[in-house]
């Protein structure tokens, strides 16, 4: 049966879209920030991030009624925790969030309530989830206790979208679901086939959770093959680039290519979390994670011995964010690069982001200024290349003439 309302909680780079795909099939839906700004430019038929044709779907629905936003949430169908799980400084798995999201949608579930926890999460969040809610609603029964005479049901559905292209594989991709009990998975996958057009695939919270970590972790290790390459290649004077395009003619070779590390709230946290849970066991994952930490130092040192060929350098930083064409700068490898040379004191450091009109207020900006590209590269004797947004990647060469370039992703 189709549901009446969905709450979705956590309206960020997942959660906003989800909303938008669900409200867009008709589906009341509510969502849930803690943000006040965001909420009321979600209200207002606005979006407070990029990516591309969110703003479209997000104005219609909010101009036909079924999408609005809320600072608290209220009694729905369906809930959807899509809230960010970052790690401590330990790489120890922070759930906080997911903790505060039980703690408040307890209060309003109702028997034969579904609740889906889409963040990515370490194995065993979901269930970790149940409990939260059970200590705030006792008088609730919960699968992970009495399994089908449970009187809600909740399972994890983890995304696996791609930034830029958010809207598409929402409905496009296959979901893996996974419930607590059977039942649980069932009921979430039909609420999926409302707006999933590929496979819903179901199986245990616990395989789902993990089929998430080791997609992330898969890519990681292959960045760090490509990463590792790079640092050899710097060594022995090999263009890497050239190396990787004539290493992938062999017909079962596909080497990614390398850049400043790796970045995102998906393959630069992820992996840690099959580290956190089994540590002794997983080295080459952990080894993965160290390399791709590890080349923002790598990037930074270069850009160093750049900058000492001028008595006053001017370093012209070419991205913030953790990928080509979006605005997200989380665990971005461009951001801290630009961080450590400011604090380095390598010279005037300028940095261009074209996706973005200021830097949010959790950036610590100091030491450097946010400028637009045709300044910088005016006013810079050393440019780095960080992201491969197609503002850079469209530059002619020739505005490069008497600058010394640092080149992470083989744009110049």
């Amino acid at each position: 049966m189709q549901p009446q309302q969905v709450s979705v909680i956590g309206l960020g780079y997942i959660g906003l879209p989800t909303a938008a795909v669900i409200a867009s099939r008709g589906i009341k839906v509510c969502g849930v920030d803690v943000s006040s700004r965001t909420v009321d430019t979600i209200n207002q038929g606005d979006i407070h991030i990029v990516e591309p044709d969110l703003d479209i779907v997000v104005r219609g629905a909010v101009m036909t009624e079924t999408l609005r936003a809320s600072l608290t949430p209220e009694p729905s169908d369906v809930f959807i925790v899509a809230v960010p799980t970052p790690f401590t400084g330990d790489h120890e798995p922070d759930l906080s969030y997911i903790q505060s999201a039980a703690r408040a949608i307890a209060p309003v579930l109702a028997e034969g309530n579904l609740v889906i926890l889409e963040s990515t999460s370490p194995v065993g969040a979901t269930e970790k989830l149940c409990q939260w809610i059970a200590e705030a609603r006792p008088d609730l029964r919960l699968p992970h206790e009495h399994r089908e005479n449970a009187q809600l049901s909740v399972a994890h559905c983890p995304e696996r979208v791609l930034p830029g292209q958010i809207l598409q594989e929402l409905v496009a991709n296959d979901r893996v679901i996974g419930g607590i009990t059977p039942r649980c998975a069932e009921r979430a996958r039909d609420l999926y086939r409302i707006f999933v057009k590929g496979e819903c695939i179901l199986t245990t919270a616990r395989t789902a959770e993990m089929a998430k970590l080791t997609e992330n972790a898969f890519r990681d290790v292959n960045i760090a093959f490509a990463n590792e390459l790079s640092l050899i290649c710097d060594d022995s004077n090999i263009d890497v680039w050239e190396l990787i395009k004539l290493a992938n003619l062999h017909p079962r070779v596909n080497i990614l290519n390398p850049g400043p590390g790796v970045g995102g709230h998906c393959i630069a946290v992820d992996p840690w979390f099959i580290v956190s849970s089994n540590p002794e066991k997983a080295r080459l994952i952990r080894t993965a994670r160290t390399v791709n930490d590890s080349k923002p130092v790598f990037v930074v040192e270069k850009v160093l011995e750049a900058a000492n060929q001028f008595k006053q350098p001017v370093i012209a930083c070419l991205g913030l964010a953790f990928k080509a064409n979006i605005d997200d700068l989380r665990e971005s490898p461009a951001l801290e690069i630009c961080q450590e040379l400011s604090r380095r004191g390598a010279g005037e450091v300028l940095a261009v982001e074209p996706n973005i009109a200021a830097l949010p207020e959790s950036v610590n900006a100091t030491g450097f200024e946010l400028t637009g590209l045709d300044d910088a590269l005016e006013r810079a004797n050393v440019v780095v290349v960080l992201v491969d947004h197609d503002e850079f990647r469209s530059l002619e060469r020739s505005r490069m003439n008497a600058k010394v370039v640092v080149d992470t992703r083989g744009v110049i």
